[in-house]
């Protein structure tokens, strides 16, 4: 009955293993109302690039789990997450919205306009809290969906726990951490694309299809968090300058 139940654990770790590390080579295509060609499609879990061509279809390697992110000046921001339908299937057709970009208006006090960087200045008042109405609750920061999962992963009951065992087995937690990190170098690069791209791109020109392009560039450097974490706009603007010539020089070597 041992032997049994080693041998069934092993089979289960075995293919854990094999079914979280699968990639596969996905065949898409974006549709749209505006034009689907030089689309940025981006797999932010496995840091790779491509763009779409005049049809909008597209290919790049992903696995189970993986986020694909869809972006272009035409268009509003779009992730999806691979799941196994994705992975059977090969396939993955998205529709992306367009985004429109309205004439300024002359408004009369503060309006709220959906984009969070600039709401959050414009909301008056306190916000009501589970703490203000006396109901006890977490007060921290709020979690992020990796953050859950890998609270998860590396918890669980019993005198010797299953989970924090088997999921650094199969990687499952290694991965997670990582995700984390890629999630927070991505909320940070969103952030200062808001604020400084103008300033930016006013002292150092760079066409707009490659803006986007550019800051995953940047964020994916090793020394971007410790040179833009915390930082003031001042020193993030500097590290973006440097970091956008290195662009350039790679992209366009001839020009050197």
């Amino acid at each position: 009955m041992e032997k049994n139940s080693v041998f069934f654990l092993s089979f289960f770790l075995f293919f854990s293993v094999v079914g979280f590390s699968q990639t596969i080579d996905l065949f898409g295509k974006v549709q749209s109302e505006s034009d689907v060609e030089n689309v940025h499609v981006i797999n932010k879990t496995a840091q790779r690039f491509t763009i779409t061509n005049n049809q909008g279809e597209f290919q790049i390697s992903v696995s189970l789990n993986d986020t694909l992110v869809f972006s272009s000046i035409q268009h509003k921001i779009l992730s999806v997450l691979i799941d196994q339908e994705v992975v059977d299937n090969k396939t993955l057709v998205v529709y992306l919205e367009e985004q429109i970009n309205q004439l300024d208006q002359v408004v009369v006090g503060k309006v709220l306009t959906g984009d969070i960087m600039s709401d959050v200045g414009n909301v008056e008042g306190e916000p009501m809290t589970s703490k203000k109405a006396g109901i006890p609750s977490y007060q921290g920061k709020p979690k992020t969906q990796s953050e859950r999962r890998l609270n998860e992963a590396t918890t669980g009951g019993g005198i010797v726990p299953l989970n924090p065992i088997i999921n650094a087995i199969t990687g499952r937690t290694k991965e997670l951490k990582r995700r984390i990190l890629l999630e927070e170098k991505e909320t940070l690069m969103y952030s200062i694309k808001a604020r400084l791209s103008e300033d930016l791109f006013s002292l150092e020109p760079l066409h707009k299809d490659y803006v986007m392009e550019y800051f995953y560039f940047v964020s994916e450097a090793d020394d971007f968090l410790l040179r833009c974490k915390n930082k003031t706009d001042i020193l993030i603007l500097d590290y973006l300058l440097v970091k956008l010539k290195e662009y350039k020089s790679n992209k366009y070597p001839d020009n050197d």
